[in-house]
């Protein structure tokens, strides 16, 4: 038996559907369900992997942009929280805690002293290549399942799907 002819629990639900409401198109619950689905299997899958480096998963996005920040890796915290779509007070609790951790530093701003810079600690550059290399093995298990040029078709359509959602595209 092919990998289509296999059902999942989002071929159930989509029967039932058409037990229950044969008046209803139910078919965008085929994608929409299944993407569900595996969000909460990668979220989990994920947040595993951080954990092994004592990071939660927000905590890594913080650390991952200050690395590819270049080679001072320093952004102030408006740039950080911008970048990562978030409050000043999101990232304020992150920046505590990975301060505390000793992987990132808070230092006044040299040309104004009314704004800070945080940069990765020298064990914080080095967490966080560690979890990233992880991540990416993490990423690829994940992804096992399809051949490259599924991925890559995979990858188009999500992007073309993504890109018709408000503030989604760049430049």
């Amino acid at each position: 038996m092919c990998h289509d002819e296999l059902m999942d629990k989002i071929d159930l639900i989509l029967a039932q559907w058409r037990q229950a409401r044969p008046d209803l198109d139910c078919a965008s619950m085929a994608v929409i369900g299944r993407l569900g689905r595996l969000v909460s299997h990668l979220e989990k899958t994920l947040a595993d992997n951080f954990a092994r480096f004592g990071l939660k998963d927000g905590e890594f996005d913080v650390l991952a942009t200050l690395r590819r920040a270049g080679d001072d890796g320093q952004l102030s915290p408006t740039e950080l929280y911008t970048s990562l779509l978030l409050t000043s007070g999101a990232i304020s609790k992150r920046l505590d805690r990975l301060e505390a951790a000793g992987w990132v530093l808070r230092q006044p701003h040299p040309d104004d002293r009314r704004a800070m810079r945080v940069q990765l600690t020298a064990s914080g550059r080095a967490l966080v290549d560690q979890a990233l290399e992880a991540h990416l093995a993490t990423q690829e298990a994940a992804l096992a399942a399809l051949a490259p040029e599924q991925r890559a078709q995979l990858a188009a359509l999500l992007k073309q799907w993504l890109q018709g959602f408000p503030g989604e595209t760049t430049g």
